[in-house]
């Protein structure tokens, strides 16, 4: 079954980069077979989910059972509500304390509600990871296509949730399309209906993706969120319980946005305060018409099994283009790692394992070949076959000293990836009836702050004794991918590029 999972998957794979409210084609189509064109994207949309799911569990997880992610995620007694039904349960709201810049203490939380959402943690993880890895790369394509020629960064996870929380405050017809956006449609709803997830589930299985490599004395990945309301507003219980379900720390507040150029100022004092500094001006151009401001940040730093040598660590050239060089420290060190040079895919691929559960795949293109090139071909089964068949082996690998930084515009993004998203999910077309006491209620700003760095440090004492062999050298001297993954379940933490290790 997975097999021919797999061969659909690929014949298809060019519906991938499409999202689900993609331009037909043709625009000469009659009706009748837009209808059934229609019919047979949502066939090939679950196909595609089946094939995803299918052979990510066969490659690392083969006695597992296939489930359908609505399933795992759906609320109690879930049924198909209509979407223009006027029945809606009550809204329960929590007032929101206005922003106060000397109090800089988190919010408060029920962990009890927190821990409820963990049962059946570890298989709803499984099928999560096949849900956010494609999304992921999807994104994570139309960032770097934006952003063409400087270093990129970018968390899957982190983006998941931010969409996930966005979805407890949409109303039922802007709820089906980010369930359609995450994977997470039964798949068998009318057109006039819609069978809704436990949000909370989901984010709080993110979380434990999190937590899974986050285990150790130190804290490698931090998480927090920040929503500022416009005063008198109150929030849904359901949205500020979801800024905790993801997050280790969350701040709620009110702002009055009628001076917005006082409101900036203190918002973004506020964020660079509770970040201990990390998030920095995130808000720009606010409006006295604002209703929330959202933001996320996801912090990973990392330390490698096997540290680098000091003594070997250099001034050296790296080729940022054809006509651009910059000098930039370069780390060496010998060791047994796993590698594969995909000569197909013209790439040099190599896994560096990185202490508390996690590794990084480096992706190198050949001399002649481009990082551009590389990237439009990453699809999830292309990163997990080159994990299955890497090989052990002696390398002399050279790393230019490197950390990464950005912060993006959710709605930037979604319109770059699919220009018809983001009026759809977060524009002139969402509706959030589920988000505040006032209506209309707009989402007016949403970002996600993510930041990656290496210590130099490595989790095991540093082995004098030299590797027997003459090993392969590997410098890499020019831009290169990589990607941050959780070892277990193959979660994609983070995403990037670097094009100059010095900015």
């Amino acid at each position: 079954m997975c097999n021919a999972a797999a061969d659909q998957l690929d014949l298809s794979k060019g519906s991938e980069d499409r999202g689900p409210h993609s331009e037909p084609h043709s625009a000469t189509v009659d009706t009748q077979e837009s209808e059934s064109s229609k019919d047979n994207m949502q066939k090939l949309r679950s196909h595609l989910l089946v094939a995803l799911v299918c052979c990510w569990i066969s490659g690392g997880h083969a006695n597992r059972v296939y489930i359908h992610p609505f399933h795992l995620f759906a609320v109690e007694n879930v049924s198909c509500e209509t979407l223009q039904s006027s029945a809606v349960k009550p809204l329960e709201t929590i007032p929101v304390g206005s922003l106060d810049i000397e109090v800089l203490t988190p919010d408060s939380r029920d962990q009890s509600t927190l821990d409820a959402q963990k049962q059946n943690m570890s298989e709803r993880t499984a099928v999560l990871a096949g849900l956010l890895n494609p999304l992921g790369l999807r994104l994570y394509h139309a960032l770097s296509s934006k952003e063409n020629s400087t270093n990129t960064l970018l968390s899957p996870v982190n983006a998941f949730g931010s969409l996930v929380g966005f979805y407890l405050g949409a109303s039922k017809k802007t709820a089906r399309s980010y369930q359609e956006l995450l994977g997470l449609s039964s798949g068998h709803d009318r057109e006039d209906c819609v069978s809704l997830v436990d949000g909370h589930k989901v984010l709080s299985t993110l979380q434990g993706i999190n937590s899974l490599v986050d285990e150790g004395p130190r804290d490698e990945i931090a998480t927090q969120v920040w929503a500022f309301a416009r005063s008198g507003a109150q929030l849904s219980r359901d949205f500020v319980q979801g800024t905790q379900d993801f997050s280790d720390s969350s701040f709620v507040r009110g702002v009055n946005f009628s001076t917005p150029e006082e409101a900036e100022t203190l918002v973004n004092s506020f964020v660079e305060k509770t970040s201990d500094g990390k998030v920095k001006s995130v808000f720009k151009g606010l409006d006295p018409t604002n209703n929330l401001l959202f933001v996320s940040s996801f912090s990973f730093k990392g330390n490698w099994v096997a540290a680098f040598q000091p003594d070997k660590t250099s001034m050296e050239e790296f080729h940022v283009d054809e006509t651009t060089k910059v000098m930039t420290s370069m780390m060496t060190r010998t060791y047994r790692y796993h590698y594969l040079d995909d000569k197909v895919k013209k790439c040099t691929v190599v896994k560096l394992p990185l202490s508390n559960q996690s590794h990084m795949l480096l992706i190198l293109p050949h001399d002649g070949a481009t990082l551009g090139q590389i990237e439009s071909r990453l699809l999830t089964n292309l990163m997990a076959g080159w994990h299955k068949n890497l090989q052990e082996g002696l390398l002399e690998l050279s790393l230019p000293k490197f950390s990464v930084s950005s912060v993006i515009d959710i709605r930037e993004l979604l319109s770059t990836m699919n220009p018809p998203l983001e009026p759809t999910l977060l524009g002139s077309q969402a509706e959030f009836s589920q988000l505040s006491n006032i209506k209309p209620f707009s989402i007016d700003k949403a970002i996600n702050s993510v930041m990656f760095e290496m210590s130099g440090d490595g989790a095991e004492p540093q082995d004098r004794t030299p590797e027997a062999g003459v090993p392969l050298k590997l410098s890499i001297n020019r831009p290169f991918f990589f990607a941050v993954i959780e070892n277990y379940y193959e979660s994609i933490l983070l995403l990037g590029k670097v094009t100059n290790p010095t900015v």
